[in-house]
C-alpha cells in the first residue's frame, strides 16, 4: 500500500503527464533549430518584444551589476516605491509600496497565485497559453469561457454573471489580459465597469493582466482596477513595454483588502526563489520612474507597432481571413475557415495540423488558436509581427520618420521579414 508521500508523488505525475512546454517557448526552439539546419524560418510564433531596453535602463543595471546581496523577499523597497508612483501616475491609482510584490516574471506570480488561493480559474478563450497549464499543474479546476470574433474575443459581464449566479459563493479567479494576447484587443471603459459591477457582486478575485498595457496603440490603457480597487491585483512586469523579457521582472499590485493574499504568495516564495535577481531589481527602478527618455522610447514603440498592426492587418484582410483590428501588443489572431476545403485536401482538420503545414511549406512559424483554449477543428492562429530588428526601426522612426507617417515603405526597409513572410504566405494560399 503506498505511503502518503507515494500518493503525493502520483498526484503531482497525474498533474503534469502528457502536459507539453510551453508553447510559446516550443515554437521558439523549434525555429531556432530549423534555422540552424539552414532552412529559412519567419519567426512569427515567440510574442518577443522586437525593441531594445532603454538605454537609461541598461546603464541603471551596468552601474548595480555588483549588488549581490539577497534582497527582500517581496523585493527591494526602493523599487515597490517606484511601481506604486508608477501606478498613481499612469492609472491614478493610490497605492503604498506594501502593497507591491516584485517576482521573477508575472508569470512565477500567477503561479504562486494560483498555489495560495484555493478557487476556479475562469479563463476567457482565446487567452495567453500558460493559465490553464499552470492551474493543471497545481490541481485547480479551470473554466474556459468561449467568446467570439464579433465582439473582438471579449469576455462579457453578461457571461460573467452566468458562470457566478450558478453557484454564487465559490471562490474564484477571473483573469483578464488586455490589450490581449493573442488578438491585440482590449476593453471599452463601458465595458470594464460593466465587468467590475459582475466582479464585486460575486467578490470575484480579479486579475488583471496589464503587461501590454503601456503598448495601447494610442496609450490609452485603463485598468479596470479604477473601478474595482478592492479586488483587483494587477499584474505587469518589464518584458513588454520594456523590452526586457529575458531579465525576468514581474510585479502584482494588490489592494489593501488582499493584503493577506500578498503575504502567502511571499511565504512560498522565501521557500522557492528566494528573490528576485538584484542587479535587475535596482534597475528596473529607473524603468518605473520614467522620464522623457522612457516617454520618447514608448511614444515610438507605440507608433512602430500601430503603424505595422495596421499594414498586416490590412495584408491579412486581403488573404481573406477574418481577424479583429488590434488595438495594442505585436498579435494577429486571424480565421483560415474560407481555406478548410483546401487544408482538408492536404489531411488538415484542426490548427495545429494547419500551423505545422503553413510551417513546412512556407517557413512561416506561428500558433495555433487550440494552444490559446480554441476548439482544436477552429482554424485560427496567432501571428505575433515582431521578426525585425527593433532597434533599426527605433533609430528610424525617431530620426529619419520623425515627422513623416510610418506607412508600407517604413515597412519595407526595417521589418523586411514581415514583408517577405506575408508575401510568402499569400502566394501560398492563392496557389492552394
Amino acid at each position: 500500500m503506498a505511503n502518503k508521500h507515494e500518493k503525493i508523488y502520483v498526484n503531482l505525475n497525474l498533474n503534469v503527464r502528457g502536459l507539453p512546454p510551453s508553447a510559446t517557448l516550443q515554437i521558439n526552439e523549434k525555429s531556432n533549430s530549423l534555422i540552424e539546419q539552414g532552412k529559412t524560418i519567419y519567426k512569427l510564433g515567440l510574442g518577443q518584444s522586437p525593441f531594445p531596453v532603454p538605454e537609461s535602463v541598461v546603464e541603471a543595471l551596468r552601474k548595480n551589476a555588483h549588488q549581490k546581496c539577497y534582497l527582500p523577499v517581496k523585493g527591494l523597497p526602493e523599487l515597490k516605491e517606484a511601481v506604486a508612483s508608477y501606478n498613481m501616475k499612469f492609472q491614478n491609482i493610490k497605492c503604498t509600496g506594501d502593497d507591491i510584490l516584485i517576482g521573477p516574471g508575472s508569470k512565477e506570480l500567477l503561479f504562486l497565485l494560483q498555489l495560495v488561493y484555493y478557487g476556479d480559474l475562469v479563463i476567457p478563450t482565446p487567452s495567453w497559453v500558460s493559465y490553464s497549464p499552470q492551474a493543471r499543474i497545481i490541481g485547480r479546476n479551470v473554466q474556459w469561457v468561449p467568446t467570439h470574433s464579433y465582439n473582438n474575443w471579449r469576455m462579457t459581464p453578461e457571461k460573467l454573471e452566468m458562470i457566478c449566479r450558478t453557484d454564487p459563493d465559490r471562490p474564484r479567479i477571473l483573469i483578464i489580459n488586455y490589450p490581449a494576447n493573442p488578438t491585440g484587443c482590449t476593453y471599452t471603459t463601458e465595458k470594464l465597469k460593466e465587468l467590475a459591477e459582475v466582479a464585486r457582486k460575486y467578490k470575484v478575485v480579479l486579475i488583471s493582466d496589464e503587461i501590454y498595457g503601456q503598448i495601447h496603440h494610442k496609450g490609452q490603457h485603463v485598468s479596470i482596477a479604477r473601478f474595482y480597487p478592492e479586488g483587483t491585483i494587477i499584474s505587469s512586469g518589464l518584458s513588454k513595454w520594456c523590452g526586457a523579457g529575458g531579465w525576468r521582472l514581474g510585479t502584482f499590485t494588490f489592494p489593501s483588502s488582499l493584503r493577506w493574499m500578498l503575504d502567502a504568495m511571499a511565504i512560498v516564495a522565501s521557500e522557492t526563489y528566494t528573490a528576485t535577481s538584484a542587479p535587475i531589481q535596482y534597475a528596473a527602478i529607473r524603468a518605473f520612474e520614467g522620464g522623457s527618455d522612457i516617454e520618447n522610447y514608448l511614444h515610438h514603440v507605440r507608433r512602430i507597432l500601430r503603424a505595422l498592426g495596421k499594414i498586416f492587418y490590412e495584408k491579412t484582410k486581403e488573404l481573406k481571413l477574418t481577424l479583429p483590428k488590434p488595438e495594442g501588443a505585436f498579435y494577429l489572431f486571424p480565421d483560415f475557415s474560407e481555406y478548410r476545403l483546401k487544408f482538408r485536401e492536404y489531411g488538415v482538420l484542426t490548427s495545429g495540423e494547419m500551423c505545422k503545414l503553413i510551417l513546412d511549406k512556407t517557413g512561416i512559424a506561428m500558433l495555433p488558436g487550440v494552444d490559446f483554449g480554441r476548439p482544436p477543428e477552429e482554424l485560427t492562429a496567432r501571428i505575433a509581427y515582431v521578426d525585425f530588428d527593433g532597434t533599426k526601426a527605433l533609430e528610424a522612426s525617431m530620426q529619419i520618420y520623425k515627422h513623416n507617417d510610418l506607412d508600407d515603405s517604413f515597412a519595407e526597409l526595417y521589418t523586411p521579414n514581415l514583408v517577405k513572410a506575408f508575401k510568402k504566405l499569400k502566394k501560398w494560399l492563392n496557389d492552394l
